[in-house]
């Protein structure tokens, strides 16, 4: 058996609407938000998992929800992902927070590595 990657850190939710989608689950179901980016990006305090409310534009496939994986070397992990011959969704993509990468599972479940950075 492989070393696993790393951890579930978020689960990344679609939302067209994502202040209504935040009200919904801080208001309706009670769970505290952790920033709002405008009306491209909430965290929501999952307890061990974050729920991100994210814009279209946010995602690694356009409106599937995504599992995000928390990995300490990114590039490692993309090496690791193109010898098994894993379906990548596009490039590594950088901001200031992190470096991410995208891909699929063979059933077509979408996965996205994340490094933080600083970590």
């Amino acid at each position: 058996m492989s070393e696993p990657i790393g951890r579930v850190g978020h689960v990344l939710l679609p939302a067209a609407d994502v202040g209504r989608t935040v009200a919904f689950l801080t208001e309706t179901l009670g769970l505290p938000l952790r920033f709002q980016d405008g009306d491209r990006y909430a965290a929501i305090d999952g307890g061990s998992t974050t729920l991100a409310v994210a814009a279209d534009a946010e995602l690694p496939a356009s409106g599937k929800v995504a599992v995000g994986i928390r990995v300490a070397d990114l590039a490692a992990v993309s090496a690791r992902l193109r010898k098994a011959g894993t379906a990548l969704l596009g490039d590594v993509v950088e901001t200031e927070h992190e470096r991410s990468l995208g891909f699929q599972d063979p059933a077509g479940n979408v996965f996205v590595a994340y490094e933080p950075k600083g970590s």
